[in-house]
This record gives structure tokens, C-alpha cells and sequence, in this order.
């Protein structure tokens, strides 16, 4: 038996079935249990058992189970104090096919779950309140045609409705045991009684209203799901059977004219472990090989699965493929002959980089690999930002012939000693991280003033010089300061490097 505090008074919260035959019911205080049970104060060695409740244990244990029961159907989502209930809701409309039908799935899952040690109540029907009420007052599995709700819940108690119990206690005082008695009756007296919780589940479980589930995972686009014959336990046959279901799911994206842009891997194991892995793509694709790679990738990351330390247990018995995400894919025409087309060949460009980035995503972590995306500022430092590889950004402008740029740029100017003719002309030579460099070139300045509408408005104007020494290595240079109208010793500093 599990007790917990309720409004400072300890409280039965679960009960088993030897706690049951006592007399026992939920809700009651722990002093009137030991009561029932024989275990007082005159008889310490009673039989009676009580444990603290842990809310939270049995949270991921149920999320545990639910990822399990995805391998039914990927739209599972678990009851819990905001539905009123407890317990699991499967939406296996399109799925109970796949097992020969309803009986044959839930047969199954009873069985798995048995062998489990989680002895369970099942129920199908087309809502998700019938369901739970079939399924916690119905002694035996229940099958409930659609337009069957009303004849079904009517023998049922008020308590099959997901009722508060203060919901629950008026209405046992004013006489009311059954669900048909409430059917029978007109509503607007109950709608002036009692909170709108009482008319919506009853809605709910009748299908004159809609009841909002959260799943556990969202529900995909498109899903492939393959049970195995035998288990199977290698890194190699898990990738090659993922590929086997994104080309059953191809099929289906080619109809629809969309490319996957995030997949999720789902591993069942054979003692009800489940491993799900998420894959995301820097542009949708079609291509199984390429989503194979990217798999195999993932999974040699992860740790947890690779060829070393494949954590399957007793091997996977199913495994499952969703595109979680699609998105629109232009179509091309295919030619015979390639031609060099220029648009032809960026496509192809286009395509091989985002393959390099989807795979080294999956080898070094998404958040590992970025690229640079243009800011709107005039300062360099400021003018670009960092962002996900695999995600859109702001397309770069055209070059600038009249404002070059350097291929790198520091991340902080490093100061330089600079000889001038002139105290406002170009450099002649300057040294810099301790070497001296000749100029022979120079272009500029190019003068860049502080931004007004940031903070640090009152920074000195920088004029910038692209210098070209003996060596030919080109720098770029920036003087920070008018002279004789900023100060009267401008300083100089290297802010970048071209090729």
C-alpha cells in the first residue's frame, strides 16, 4: 500500500488487490487502514505494508512504458491528473490492421505486458473517456462499436466519468450512482449545480466533444515500423534495416512531392527498453543511403549504441523510421547527357555541402558545427553572427570591390607600430606580433564611424587600409582617431588578413 500526505492527514494513494479484500479504498487515512487490516497498536505484526508514494518515480516509469507502446502506434499519450485518469491512451486508427485487427493487437499487448509483471485492464473505443471507463469497470477486455458509448457507460458508476471527488460526493448525496441517470436527466440543472468539468467529461466520453491528448512524442508525418523475425543486436543490421523503411517511406514523400528535414530512430528491445534517436538534415532529402549514413553516424556517437557497447539487451525485436518533419522539395528534370549547366552544377554543390554538414552534425553534435550568417552593422566585428549549420539564415550580399573585406578577422583588433609620411596618410611599414613589414601597396582609407543608436556611441572613427608588404601579404589595417579633431596620437591596430 502507498500512502502520502493529503492536506496534512496521511492518505491511501494505491492499493493492491490482497489490500482490496481488506476493505481498504483509496482516499481513506492510513490510521483506518491499519484498522481494516488487523495491524494496530495491539497487533504489530500485521500484515499490512505501507511505502511512501515517490509521484515522481512513477512519472518516468510511465513515460518508460509509453515509449514502449509506441511501437503499436507512434500516437500514445499517458493520462494523468489534468485528464483525470491514469493509465495509457493508444490512437490505433490505421495501426490495428498491421495485427489483424483490434482483438489481435490488444491480445498482444496484454500478453507483452504480462510478461512484463504489469498485469493490465484494456478497452477499445472511439473516445478516449469510454475507453478508460470500459477499461477501469469492466472486468474483462472490451470491444466497443462506434454509436455503442451511451448503452455502454449507462450501467457504469459516476466515478467512470473522471469526476473531482467533490464532483463525485454531491453527487452520491443527491442520488446519483450511475452514468445513465445523468444521460436520462436534462442538462441544464446540472449546468447551474456543478462546474462545467461534469457536462465536458460526460461530452467527452459520449463523443459530443472533442478530448485534447498530449502524446509523448509528437505524432509523425510519415512512419515505417518493421518487427523482426529474430532480434537483432549489431550496429550494421540496425542501419541497414533504417534504410530498408526510409525507402518504404521515399514512396510516400515522392507522392507528396516533400523531402524528410528531421527523422526520429526508434529501437524496441525484447525486455521493453526503448532507444529513440533524432536526426536532422540541413535541407530534406529522399535518399535512403544518405539517411543510412547520417544513422550510422549517430549511432556510433551516441555511446550508448555503437560497436563496442551495443546496449541492446537481447536485441531489438522492432524497429521503427518517422519523418517527424517534411518539407516542400523542388523538383528537376533529370537529362541524359549532363551539359554543365551552371544552375545544374550549384544544385549539385548545394546538395554535397549540406551532406557534409548533416554528417559532420551527427558525428560532432549539432550545436558543433555553425556557419556565418550577415548582420546589418558597420563595424566588421559586429557585422556577421555565428548560427546552425543546419539551419536558414540571411543570404550575403553581393562583394564590394570599393569596400574589400578580409577572409579572416579577428575576433579583437591587435595593436600594430605604423609609420606614416603624413600623420593622416597610409602606412609605409609596421610591425606587428614583433616582425616588421615593408608596405608597398595601399588602398583606403575607407572611414567607418561609431554607431549613434548603440551604446559606446562616443567611439573614435576608424580609418581602414589594405596594405600589401614586401612579400606580398596583404593586411587589413585601421586607424583609430582623427587626427588633431579626436585626439593627437592615433593608434593603429591589425584587424584581419586576406588571402
Amino acid at each position: 500500500m502507498l500512502a502520502a500526505d493529503v492536506s496534512g492527514t496521511p492518505r491511501v494513494v494505491a492499493a493492491n488487490a490482497a489490500a482490496e479484500q481488506d476493505g481498504i479504498s483509496i482516499g481513506e487515512t492510513i490510521a483506518d487502514a491499519r484498522a481494516k487490516s488487523g495491524s494496530g497498536a495491539d497487533n504489530l505484526r500485521g500484515s499490512l505494508q505501507v511505502r511512501a508514494a515517490d509521484p515522481a518515480a512513477d512519472d518516468v516509469a510511465l513515460r518508460r512504458l509509453a515509449l514502449w507502446a509506441t511501437r503499436y502506434t507512434p500516437a500514445v499519450a499517458p493520462f494523468d491528473e489534468k485528464s483525470g485518469a491514469d493509465g495509457l491512451f493508444l490512437d490505433i486508427a490505421g495501426a490495428a490492421h498491421l495485427f489483424g485487427g483490434e482483438a489481435t493487437l490488444l491480445a498482444d499487448l496484454g500478453a507483452r505486458l504480462a510478461q512484463f509483471g504489469l498485469p493490465a485492464r484494456l478497452a477499445v473505443a472511439t473516445t478516449a473517456g469510454a475507453a478508460w471507463a470500459l477499461a477501469r469497470f469492466q472486468a474483462s477486455t472490451t470491444l466497443l462499436a462506434a454509436g455503442e458509448e451511451r448503452a455502454a457507460l449507462a450501467p457504469l458508476p459516476v466515478a467512470a466519468l473522471r469526476l473531482t471527488p467533490e464532483t463525485l460526493r454531491t453527487l452520491r448525496r443527491l442520488g446519483f450512482r450511475r452514468v445513465g441517470t445523468l444521460v436520462d436527466n436534462p442538462r441544464a440543472p446540472f449546468a447551474a449545480r456543478f462546474e462545467r468539468e461534469l457536462l465536458r467529461r460526460l461530452d467527452q466520453a459520449l463523443g459530443h466533444t472533442g478530448e485534447p491528448l498530449t502524446f509523448i512524442v509528437p505524432p509523425p508525418v510519415y512512419h515505417s515500423l518493421r518487427y523482426l523475425m529474430e532480434p537483432v543486436a549489431s550496429q550494421e543490421a540496425v542501419v541497414a534495416i533504417a534504410q530498408r523503411l526510409m525507402r518504404d517511406i521515399v514512396h510516400a514523400l515522392t507522392r507528396d512531392g516533400v523531402g524528410a528535414r528531421t527523422l526520429r530512430l526508434a529501437l524496441y528491445r525484447v525486455d521493453g527498453g526503448t532507444q529513440m534517436l533524432d536526426i536532422g538534415l540541413t535541407r530534406p532529402t529522399r535518399s535512403a543511403p544518405h539517411v543510412a549514413r547520417l544513422i550510422a553516424l549517430k549511432l556510433e556517437r551516441s555511446g550508448e549504441i555503437s560497436a563496442e557497447t551495443l546496449d541492446a539487451g537481447f536485441g531489438y525485436e522492432a524497429v521503427g523510421l518517422a519523418v517527424t518533419t517534411a518539407e516542400r522539395v523542388d523538383e528537376t528534370q533529370a537529362e541524359l547527357v549532363d551539359d554543365g549547366d551552371a544552375a545544374d552544377a550549384g544544385e549539385r554543390i548545394d546538395e554535397r555541402c549540406a551532406e557534409l554538414i548533416d554528417g559532420l552534425a551527427q558525428r560532432l553534435g549539432p550545436g558543433s558545427v555553425q556557419r556565418l550568417a550577415p548582420v546589418a552593422s558597420h563595424l566588421p566585428e559586429r557585422a556577421e553572427t555565428a548560427f546552425a549549420a543546419n539551419a536558414e539564415g540571411a543570404v550575403w550580399p553581393a562583394p564590394d570591390a570599393a569596400r574589400p573585406r578580409p577572409l579572416l578577422l579577428f575576433a579583437h583588433a591587435e595593436p600594430a607600430e605604423v609609420t606614416a609620411q603624413v600623420p593622416e596618410g597610409p602606412p609605409r611599414r609596421f610591425r606587428w606580433r614583433g616582425v616588421l613589414h615593408g608596405v608597398t601597396k595601399a588602398q583606403g582609407p575607407e572611414r567607418i564611424a561609431a554607431e549613434w543608436w548603440r551604446s559606446g556611441a562616443s567611439a573614435p572613427t576608424r580609418d581602414y587600409y589594405l596594405v600589401e608588404d614586401d612579400a606580398g601579404r596583404r593586411f587589413w589595417l585601421f586607424r583609430e582617431g582623427l587626427y588633431a579633431r579626436e585626439t593627437a596620437d592615433p593608434r593603429w591596430f591589425v584587424h584581419g588578413l586576406f588571402a
